[in-house]
């Protein structure tokens, strides 16, 4: 399936970087309903690439932002497996 625009063109990473930012920042500064723990965990994969190019560069600020974001993104991972084994529990 191709994702394309509004215009019917293609969208570039660069537009799904930002999208999913920008989702991420509407969700965490409304009080509308929140995101699931999975769009999150995309929305943080996706700003980790930003910090790798950098971190292998030596940049350390870069390196402490990837380190807080794989931080992040694991415990997503275990709340992720967390509900999942629920779900698959309860539904039997």
């Amino acid at each position: 399936m191709k994702i394309t625009s509004s215009h019917n063109q293609p969208l570039c990473r660069e537009d799904l970087s930002a999208a999913s930012a920008e989702m991420m920042m509407m969700t965490m500064n409304s009080g509308r309903a929140p995101q699931s723990k999975y769009t999150q965990l995309l929305a943080i994969i996706e700003e980790l690439e930003k910090d790798i190019r950098p971190s292998y560069a030596g940049n350390k600020s870069a390196m402490e932002r990837l380190k807080r974001g794989i931080m992040r993104a694991r415990g997503l991972v275990q709340e992720c497996l967390a509900e999942t084994e629920r779900n698959a529990r309860s539904q039997f």
